[in-house]
């Protein structure tokens, strides 16, 4: 059975933490590992901040969506901007790139995702947006499935 959440909430920074959150949650209803979980709010940490400050450039005006679904141990995190969207993916996922080196960051975001999860599929389009969809077969439930 498909269980799925969305939540939809402003462009500010504190809201972060509020996706994290409400994922980690949501997802804990099949008891994922400590570590899976970690990972989870990891992932949903950088997708959502890449959203925030390089989809929207920190306009706080915006809207972010995130939806996490769960279908048979298997978590599925899909989160979309409609910010100015990102020219070349490939470029952009090279680990310690980033758009803004001005800024303290490390660039790791994509790279991180990719590391975390089974399976991240990036759409973009400059001037439309960006949608980060990604997902992971929790081991826990691994062994119940086979």
């Amino acid at each position: 059975m498909r269980n799925e959440m969305t939540l939809e909430f402003t462009s500010v920074s504190e809201n972060e933490s509020l996706a994290r959150v409400s994922v980690a949650a949501f997802v804990s209803q099949i008891n994922p590992t400590m570590e899976e979980l970690t990972d989870i709010k990891t992932v949903v940490s950088e997708a959502v901040t890449n959203a925030i400050i390089h989809g929207y450039e920190e306009k706080d005006d915006e809207k972010v969506m995130l939806t996490c679904a769960i279908d048979d141990g298997e978590i599925e995190l899909i989160i979309q901007d409609r910010g100015q969207g990102i020219e070349n993916i490939e470029i952009a996922k090279e680990p310690l790139y980033t758009s803004k080196p001005e800024w303290e960051r490390s660039g790791m975001g994509f790279t991180i995702m990719e590391n975390f999860m089974d399976r991240v599929d990036i759409t973009s389009e400059p001037g439309v947006g960006t949608t980060i969809r990604m997902t992971k077969q929790l081991t826990s439930t691994r062994a119940l499935c086979n």
